[in-house]
């Protein structure tokens, strides 16, 4: 933007020179994802240079992703929304969003001591509603969750990061929407040789998969005794990995228009999980209880004997 004083062109702040949003990278994080990128044009012979820096793009979308607002309405000191979408819906066209988090992945393996390819992982589903601006085609009534919308099937490791992913209507049964993100997994991680998934997955598919794509699909089963909520064996990681991603606000419902967009925007999510995780440099810990303040405590004693509280 233009300054009023000095009336030159500066750059808006971004996270790592000391503002910007919590949803931005910092430099250690953009210093992974920067790599991972198209080469940008950079003028004569070489298409028009690019107006607005790389990371601001970048910051917008994890901006999108985390705070669930539509593109229309992101912050002026981003780049026109007009430009990010482009950019989003052009890193999704040519692959680059799947480059990125696959690359991002065997990284944070490694770091915890894995190989870059797993040996097994786990399935499951999740209904989502929809926004109004989902075309009906594209969304369904699931009848067991009593969910109108979308259901996303996501394939993990054991680690919970992502191996594949694939948003259909709702109203598509588990044992036939998982056969695709199944193929996908025994396609691009041939090392996977075992999957394990939930009761509502049992019967042909189990079949289909050692027939069709020579891999085990283990059923874990609920204690018949179990009362009330418990992990379970093995299917607790992507359990993990959903909310993980309904922690992002624009995941909490669905709102893209097509169903590839869906699974884009999860990676983006993922690989926002990634980043943090491999510049952290230390195990996810969460905020204990905070003591009161003798301020708060006070303006809580006072609240609580006011007459209009009682």
């Amino acid at each position: 933007m233009r300054c009023p004083v000095a009336g030159v062109v500066v750059e808006h702040a971004v996270s790592g020179a000391g503002g910007g949003y919590p949803s931005d990278l910092t430099d250690e994080q953009w210093a992974l994802v920067e790599p991972l990128l198209p080469r940008a044009r950079v003028g004569p012979k070489g298409g028009r240079r690019e107006k607005h820096p790389r990371r601001r793009i970048v910051d917008a979308i994890f901006y999108v992703v985390r705070t669930g607002c539509a593109w229309r309405q992101l912050p002026k000191d981003f780049a026109p929304w007009p430009t990010v979408y482009w950019y989003f819906t052009w890193w999704h066209d040519d692959g680059t969003v799947e480059r990125i988090h696959d690359a991002l992945r065997g990284k944070v393996r490694k770091s915890d001591g894995r190989d870059a390819e797993p040996s097994a992982g786990l399935i499951d589903s999740q209904s989502v509603r929809t926004a109004d601006t989902v075309p009906a085609a594209t969304r369904g009534f699931d009848a067991g969750k009593k969910v109108k919308g979308r259901k996303r099937f996501i394939v993990t490791d054991t680690l919970g990061l992502l191996l594949a992913v694939h948003v259909v209507a709702a109203s598509i049964q588990d044992r036939d929407g998982a056969k695709r993100p199944l193929l996908w997994t025994r396609l691009d991680h041939p090392g996977v040789r075992k999957v394990w998934a939930d009761q509502g997955f049992a019967g042909r598919l189990v079949d289909w998969a050692a027939q069709i794509l020579g891999r085990e699909l283990e059923i874990v089963r609920k204690d018949p005794d179990q009362r009330g909520f418990q992990v379970q064996p093995k299917r607790w990681a992507v359990e993990r990995t959903f909310s993980w991603l309904t922690a992002h606000r624009r995941l909490a419902r669905d709102y893209e228009t097509s169903p590839a967009h869906s699974e884009t925007m999860i990676r983006w999510a993922m690989i926002g999980i990634m980043v943090r995780r491999l510049t952290r440099g230390r195990p996810a810990t969460r905020p204990g209880p905070r003591s009161l303040s003798r301020t708060e405590a006070c303006d809580r004693c006072a609240a609580e004997s006011s007459p209009l509280t009682s």
